[in-house]
């Protein structure tokens, strides 16, 4: 027999899958994993405990119902793709079918950590101010690794980033994971921590769904960031961690600044500030010349007015020394007239005289001794007298 071509194979494959009858509408039951949409077509496969098959969707309107780890029954048409020699299962109707085991599993845990409060905001930790060296779980093989450090480095080439390389899925990765999140959580120069991994189905993101990582994220003294899968890959882990970020990529901007607008930032800050230095001097100086002119302006009279101030002064000093010495020699003068009307003197010249005797001012005749003489003093001299 002579050999045919590729193309001539697949090309009979693919008349037998669209000849046989049997194979249309054909409802599957299965559950659901690694789903993804490109172009308004689901992509995804259905499996059981011994098989799996590969399955697309071109009806949006029945996305909704097919979920990572849902369980469904799916009725379409098996394709045999000739350019490429692929299977895929065309799936034309969807009924939900209850939830697959794995789902449910996690709906378990997720309730019972719950209701433990792991989940609670008051046991998140903030993101440190300043990050200097962030601490990544993940695999040293695969591209999480490489987009953290391009966008972090790209972003602040001084950061340092320290990897604690560990398996993302099979058998024993959670115990690792775990065991990473405890290290670096004693490793006191990692200011804070990365859990990270790309996306995949949910048995593929398992790991990170279990409740020995979940207990280490929540006993870990660092602030934990969850980049685990895609944007609408949610697992346990994103829930205990600190805070959740859609992508690893997207992680590595969250937990760094730009440099450049930080430098351009500082720039426009130190530019502000020289302006903001400079309008403040020439408001000081414009303030300075305007005192200076209005003190040039007004020296006149400011002195004048000095001038006045200190003549009024002068003449209310002046007056009220006048007063003060009219009142004073006015009762100089009044003391003066009691001083002479007092003045035994004035009464003598005018006719009267003193008389007395033994030294002794006599004023009534009782007061007379017969036997010793008397001087009468006169206003020009005094005489003796006997009593008789």
């Amino acid at each position: 027999m002579d050999a045919i071509k590729v193309s001539q194979l697949n090309g009979y494959i693919k008349k037998i899958f669209d000849a046989e009858e049997l194979l249309h509408n054909i409802p599957v039951v299965g559950e659901v994993f690694g789903v993804s949409v490109s172009r308004n077509i689901m992509y995804f496969s259905l499996r059981d405990e011994d098989a799996s098959l590969p399955c697309v969707c071109f009806y949006p309107a029945m996305f909704e119902f097919i979920k990572e780890g849902g369980q469904i029954i799916a009725t379409g048409s098996p394709n045999f793709y000739v350019k490429g020699g692929k299977l895929s299962f065309v799936v034309t109707k969807v009924e939900e079918f209850g939830q697959g085991k794995l789902y449910e599993e996690f709906l378990k845990l997720k309730d019972k950590l719950e209701k433990e409060g792991l989940f609670d905001d008051a046991h998140k930790k903030p993101l440190p101010e300043t990050i200097k060296r962030i601490g990544v779980i993940t695999s040293s093989e695969g591209a999480v690794i490489q987009d953290i450090k391009n966008v972090g480095w790209r972003r602040n080439p001084s950061l340092d980033i320290v990897l604690y390389s560990t398996r993302v899925q099979g058998k024993g990765a959670e115990n690792e994971i775990a065991h990473a999140i405890d290290a670096l959580s004693e490793y006191k120069d990692v200011d804070v921590i990365v859990v990270a991994r790309g996306g995949g189905s949910l048995e593929d993101l398992w790991a990170y769904n279990t409740e020995v990582v979940a207990r280490a994220t929540y006993n870990c003294v660092k602030p934990i960031v969850s980049a685990v899968g895609h944007e609408t890959d949610f697992t346990i882990i994103d829930f205990v961690s600190d805070l959740r970020a859609p992508t690893p990529s997207a992680a590595a901007e969250l937990l760094t600044y730009n440099l450049a607008d930080k430098q351009t930032y500082l720039q426009t800050l130190s530019e502000k500030l020289i302006r903001d230095f400079a309008g403040y001097v020439q408001n000081k100086n414009q303030e300075l010349e305007s005192n200076k002119n209005y003190l040039i302006n007004n020296y006149e009279r400011i002195i004048i007015n000095l001038s006045n101030r200190n003549q009024n002064l002068a003449m209310r000093f002046e007056k009220n020394a006048e007063r003060y010495l009219e009142e004073r020699l006015y009762n100089l003068g009044l003391l003066e007239n009691s001083l002479i009307k007092a003045n035994p003197q004035a009464i003598l010249e005018k006719g009267y005289a003193k008389i007395e005797q033994n030294g002794k001012s006599i004023q009534s005749k009782s007061q007379l001794d017969i036997t010793t003489d008397l001087n009468i003093i006169f206003a020009d001299g005094e005489v003796k007298a006997k009593t008789i």
